[in-house]
């Protein structure tokens, strides 16, 4: 699987958008590594979850 990497907040975003196909655990882990090695602030990951329609998913 192909996976395009635009920017980091952007891309966890679509980990959640996606997760019925690539799992839920890859989701959650995928903002945690970003969240641990600063890729991306938290409100970065928030703005692209609201665009991707998302933010429900990711905010509890």
């Amino acid at each position: 699987m192909v996976v395009r990497i635009t920017n980091p907040g952007k891309t966890v975003a679509d980990c959640f958008k996606y997760r019925n196909k690539i799992g839920l655990d890859v989701a959650i882990e995928s903002v945690r590594e970003c969240l641990r090695l600063r890729l991306a602030t938290p409100s970065q990951i928030a703005e692209y979850a609201k665009i991707n329609r998302g933010f429900n998913v990711m905010r509890p």
